[in-house]
């Protein structure tokens, strides 16, 4: 005889509660409202123990912008419109899911992970991959899907816990949205025991457009690694670092490739190449990077210095050195691809003062698109040198108020400088700078 499976009289009346006050209880009139049934006790720890393995988190980041101009261009969230200097957004609004499969020893044998942004501008998968563990020694690993590259420690840094805003102008232009779809292979112990357990080295193939675009446009993949040194602890100094590899590129949609040079005139321009076994193959994108993080705990709580270089070669158009989601065109036509040697850095000092409730931050970044050519060279008639080729630095200074663990204020300014040039509407400073306050829950 088929058993049925009985289910306690308790939980089924917990649950005709819970519905009863989804249903008729108008406690939540208004948006703003505390859903009362917040506050019922908990009586249904059995049926929530069947998901322990499950873990639900996120945050959100409402804030308030203030620019120098009306439609100021800007990394902080994205360009102001035509006829604003002000506004209000919702930076971040994510929740992820996470679900860990536990083999028969303390380690875990594969992780599910979910995470979703949904804000004004839209709703959009950030995480969707499956992490599978070697259980035998522990210290292997293999991740698919949709997740971060393993580039450099600003990108891999999550956006709930980094005390500025937003990333750096180079890492938004080179490692735009931070992740991509693709397969790594991971070598980090789990046994804190282990003599290696304070390294950990991914290395994988991605596609290369990231989030920018729905399907890979070429068959060139993207070769990143990363090696990362946990945490090495003398007295009250913390010590990190890492060094990162990126090979890779993409197709040129015509024959004609440019490339830096200097004309007769001495003039530094850039040089075309029309070979026509130039079209179909692939323009280099290579960057080297490194970073360090040293960490000084004392009474009011951390001091901590960060600084981070990279360098290498980036194609691009003549307007632009992002990388793109679909193949560089202009009304469904391939253009031309220019490859720059570019360079950046990001260098962060963070200090607690009275108590760890307060933070000061100090922030300097720059992202030389063209490390070949500097101010007055760029637009000069003939070279080909555009605004896509213009240094750009920002000084970020900022305060951080932690009302809880979960519950941040960050009042932050950024002060952005560009390089004088001969282009048209370059030939200043631009007014850039953005002031930003911003309230954070993270749960």
């Amino acid at each position: 005889m088929l058993k049925v499976k009985q289910f306690p009289v308790k939980m089924i009346l917990t649950g005709f509660f819970l519905l009863l006050v989804s249903v008729s209880a108008y406690s939540q009139r208004y948006l703003a409202d505390i859903d009362s049934s917040f506050f019922i006790k908990d009586t249904v720890r059995p049926v929530i123990k069947r998901f322990e393995n499950l873990r639900i988190s996120g945050y959100m980041q409402p804030q308030f912008q203030k620019a120098q101009i009306d439609g100021a261009p800007s990394f902080s969230g994205g360009n102001f419109s035509q006829f604003s200097s002000s506004r209000f957004m919702l930076r971040r609004a994510r929740v992820k899911i996470d679900y860990v499969l536990p083999s028969k020893t303390r380690y875990p044998k594969a992780l599910f992970s979910f995470q979703i942004d949904a804000t004004e501008r839209g709703v959009i998968v950030r995480d969707m991959f499956l992490k599978l563990f070697e259980t035998n020694k522990n210290i292997f690993s293999l991740t698919a899907g949709l997740f971060a590259r393993p580039f450099g420690y600003e990108v891999n840094l999550s956006s709930a816990f980094r005390e500025t805003p937003e990333r750096g102008r180079m890492s938004q232009i080179l490692m735009p949205s931070e992740r991509d779809i693709g397969i790594m292979v991971s070598y980090e112990p789990q046994d804190k025991k282990h003599k290696f357990s304070h390294i950990k080295f991914d290395i994988g193939f991605f596609n290369g457009q990231g989030l920018s675009g729905s399907t890979d446009f070429d068959d060139h993949k993207d070769l990143i690694s990363r090696l990362f040194i946990k945490p090495y602890i003398f007295n009250k100094v913390d010590i990190t670092g890492g060094i990162s590899y990126l090979r890779g590129g993409w197709k040129n949609g015509t024959k004609y490739v440019y490339e830096s040079g200097v004309a007769p005139n001495g003039d530094k321009i850039f040089v075309v190449d029309s070979a026509v076994s130039n079209l179909g193959t692939s323009s280099p994108r290579h960057y080297y990077g490194a970073d360090v993080q040293v960490k000084l705990h004392h009474g009011w709580g951390e001091t901590e210095w960060r600084a981070e270089y990279w360098f290498g070669t980036q194609p691009g158009t003549s307007g632009s050195t992002s990388n793109p989601g679909t193949l560089p065109n202009s009304n469904g036509n391939p253009v031309p691809t220019f490859v720059r040697h570019y360079d950046g850095v990001f260098l962060l000092f963070l200090q607690n003062i009275i108590n760890a409730k307060h933070q000061l931050l100090l922030k300097y970044d720059w992202y030389d698109p063209n490390i070949k050519v500097k101010d007055l060279e760029i637009g000069k008639p003939g070279t080909n040198l555009t605004t896509a080729d213009v240094k750009f630095s920002t000084l970020g200074m900022g305060y951080v108020f932690h009302m809880n663990p979960q519950t941040k204020v960050i009042l932050y300014y950024d002060f952005v400088k560009n390089e004088t040039t001969q282009i048209t509407g370059y030939t200043a400073d631009l007014k850039d700078n953005i002031f930003t306050c911003r309230l954070q829950f993270r749960f």
